[in-house]
């Protein structure tokens, strides 16, 4: 029996820059980070040759190639799993349209699972690079690359995206006293709302070259929240970052944000939240919020009607935690 552990993901600044059709003219850059939420995945051995599969729903399965989880499916296909094996799916949180990278951690985690079974040893570049071979060259998911590679490396991350279709991956340089007061800083809330981010990315990629001043303007704010982390500036300033990064990502697609979440944000806003966003493409899942310590109860009283999900950064990717086998 194999499970391994992927975590999901927040990120700060410079989201839409990893789409393809922007970071292949002009190159693009996130700060995102891993949290302590994760998606399990727990692959065992069968006594016969068919495969089932544990998600939302059951699917038993003679075949690769008749398995409706595309994600599975694209996996098991990769690693050359044929069959004889039970597949079992789990996630810390709702895991269809959360805003949190939720597929790209199923897709990564699947990978590490899939290699282990066979004894593999792999990399956190390859699962990275799989799996979005996966998700965007053979499933044409109108996503880019950042969930895949923070599910894959897990901590705090600087991560650019070239026109060459390679990726650059950084610790961002925080002591762990400083990590440590980042993340109490930032709270995360359960809008209610999911939805597949498939419709606003595509509209997102269709409108990058109206938009382009303002992904330019979102690419600098990565490296410009980049040197203020690492170089010691006032971690307030994150919240600005936040703010400003929320205000330019709504101008990018109709559907990023809404009535029911601008109100939420003013309402934040107005309760001592610095800044915030939603997390993702937008339109649904997590709204991320950066308040100071003396103004978060106000900000949870303001918010009472909504779920929240207290966190912390996740130091390690997808990893392995058990591996027994025969």
């Amino acid at each position: 029996m194999i499970i391994t552990q992927t975590p999901l993901r927040i990120s700060f600044v410079g989201g839409g820059t990893d789409l393809p059709g922007f970071y292949r003219e002009h190159g693009g850059c996130v700060l995102n980070a891993a949290i302590d939420k994760y998606v399990y995945v727990i692959v065992k051995e069968r006594y016969d040759d068919l495969i089932y599969i544990n998600y939302s729903r059951k699917e038993i399965v003679e075949s690769v190639d008749e398995i409706q989880h595309e994600l599975v499916r694209e996996a098991l296909r990769l690693t050359g799993i044929t069959g004889g094996v039970e597949i079992t799916t789990l996630a810390d949180i709702p895991s269809t349209g959360s805003g949190l990278g939720s597929s790209s951690a199923v897709t990564v985690g699947l990978l590490n699972a899939f290699y282990a079974y066979q004894g593999i040893s792999v990399t956190a570049e390859q699962l990275a690079q799989e799996s979005c071979h996966i998700e965007i060259d053979l499933l044409g998911k109108p996503i880019g690359k950042q969930d895949q590679y923070i599910a894959a490396y897990g901590n705090l991350r600087f991560i650019e995206f070239h026109e060459d279709d390679t990726v650059t991956v950084e610790p961002v340089q925080l002591s762990e006293a400083r990590k440590r007061t980042l993340s109490s800083h930032l709270l995360l809330f359960f809008t209610g709302q999911t939805s597949r981010a498939d419709t606003i990315l595509s509209r997102q990629s269709r409108n990058i070259p109206k938009k382009l001043d303002i992904l330019l303007e979102m690419k600098e704010q990565a490296y410009e929240l980049r040197a203020c982390l690492e170089n010691d500036e006032p971690l307030s300033r994150v919240g600005e970052f936040l703010h400003q990064g929320w205000v330019r990502k709504k101008q990018l697609a109709t559907g990023i944000s809404n009535p029911r979440i601008d109100e939420l944000y003013q309402r934040a806003r107005e309760a001592g939240a610095l800044g915030g966003k939603i997390a993702g493409a937008g339109g649904r899942g997590f709204l991320i919020l950066y308040v100071p310590p003396e103004r978060q109860e106000a900000v949870r009283a303001a918010l009472s009607d909504l779920q929240e999900f207290p966190f912390d950064f996740s130091r390690d990717g997808s990893r392995i935690m058990l591996n027994v086998r025969r």
